[in-house]
């Protein structure tokens, strides 16, 4: 059982920040029109994380673990399992503090998220299609290598980096009313809720998921972390089959509420975002956007400035195509 004494502290996070400060960007916060409306006063804030080097988030809570790594474990090496973005992050990290990296993907990982790790020189292992699968297969791998692991989202020094996002949130709009966060396995949403609800408590934190992987929404129905039958979305980033349960136990504890978006929720935010803000985005970046625009979970601009993190912008040439001009 995750006790209240295990999370994140602000102090954690402030410590992340100045951390990560040789590998991740500060990234801009750009003001568009509120959608659904002609209003000139309302307006969306976005936090673009797609911005990052290697296109996402992840660099944050990555950089920040395998930073804290000893010069013995750096030796060796490390491992992670990952549908892509995670994966790149380490890689990057590794080669920036001198250390092999091992990356378990799953056999439906995007070819730009692969081709992303192998980029960076990590070695990619392919292992099933689910969480969990590539999941046993990392932890095969750092045993039989002897290789430092460096999970996804259930760790604090994860957490904790992923949460500098909200601190560069708070300084560039500090009036906000309301960030809106994706939930894949937790970390960027435990992170960022973490950060914001220990500064300012009345800020409204909401999660989005997709509709066909909503684990962290049931999860919170049922009052403990659940592991979902199956997943299925065009958000590849976004399909884990179970929360972590540090990252379950901050949710519950710092976000408001956690909605779900269809996939053609995600698709017209994706187009919505070429058209109005000229970003790309990824399915698991637009989860946010699309929540915005259907005004779910009590997302109003008149209780104060929105900001919608567009967590990355990883995604195939061919499918943003399509997805741009469905």
């Amino acid at each position: 059982m995750i006790t209240k004494s295990a999370l994140v502290s602000l102090a954690e996070i402030e410590a992340a920040a100045v951390r990560i400060r040789p590998a991740a960007r500060i990234t801009p916060l750009i003001e568009v029109l509120y959608p659904g409306t002609t209003a000139t006063d309302a307006t969306l804030f976005l936090k673009c994380e797609n911005f990052q080097p290697m296109g996402a988030f992840k660099i944050r809570g990555a950089y920040n673990m395998v930073a804290q790594l000893s010069a013995d474990e750096l030796a060796r090496g490390v491992i992670t399992y990952s549908s892509g973005n995670h994966g790149q992050a380490v890689a990057l990290a590794a080669r920036a503090l001198g250390a092999k990296a091992v990356i378990v993907m799953p056999t439906t990982a995007p070819k730009v998220k692969v081709e992303g790790a192998r980029g960076y020189g990590a070695e990619v292992v392919f292992a099933g299609t689910t969480s969990l699968d590539r999941k046993v297969k990392a932890e095969e791998i750092a045993a039989e290598r002897n290789l430092a692991m460096v999970p996804p989202f259930d760790h604090p020094m994860v957490i904790a980096g992923q949460g500098t996002v909200a601190l560069e949130i708070l300084d560039q709009c500090p009036r906000v009313g309301c960030v809106v966060v994706e939930v894949g396995g937790g970390g960027l949403s435990s992170g960022v809720s973490a950060a914001i609800k220990q500064r300012h408590p009345a800020i409204r934190v909401v999660g989005v998921e997709p509709e066909g992987a909503a684990k962290m929404k049931r999860s919170l129905e049922a009052g403990r972390p659940v592991t979902l039958a199956r997943v299925g979305s065009i958000a590849d980033g976004l399909m884990t089959v179970r929360p972590g349960d540090l990252t379950f136990e901050h949710v519950r504890t710092f976000v408001d509420e956690v909605v779900t978006v269809s996939d053609r929720d995600m698709i017209r935010a994706i187009a919505w975002l070429y058209r109005h803000a000229r970003i790309v985005v990824e399915p698991s970046g637009a989860v946010t956007t699309a929540a915005v625009m259907l005004g779910l979970g009590g997302i109003d601009p008149v209780n104060g400035p929105v900001v919608a993190i567009i967590s990355g912008g990883n995604v195939e040439a061919h499918k943003y195509a399509e997805y741009i001009t469905s």
